[in-house]
């Protein structure tokens, strides 16, 4: 059961990690056609994380503070490794600034803060 609960909780970090870049992407972009498909891909993703996050245990019972103080730093960590390799490739106006705002907002949608 803990290798499921552990494969489970990477999983959700994944998908909520790639909601926030692309959440962040939104906000980069100038052109609104390409803004919307971040915006679509944002959407999927949290609907996905949420899917994992009520697989780790009832989502009415809050995850252990150990828990989410791993997943918030790995979710940052995440987010800033990919956003730099965005950025690295030419992708311009990135804020590294909203990480944090936007994790916990992502954190509180999907009830885990």
């Amino acid at each position: 059961m803990v290798q499921n609960r552990n494969k489970l909780i990477e999983l959700f970090i994944s998908n909520i990690s790639n909601a926030i870049v692309h959440e962040i992407l939104e906000l980069a972009v100038i052109n609104e056609l390409v803004a919307d498909k971040y915006r679509k891909e944002f959407i999927t993703s949290l609907e996905v994380a949420k899917k994992y996050r009520e697989k780790i245990n009832p989502v009415n019972k809050p995850l252990p503070r150990k828990d989410l103080e791993y997943i918030r730093a790995k979710i940052i960590n995440r987010v800033r490794a990919e956003l730099a390799i965005r950025i690295s490739k030419g992708y311009k106006n990135i804020d590294l600034s909203h990480i944090e705002t936007l994790t916990d907002n992502a954190l509180k949608d999907a009830d885990i803060s």
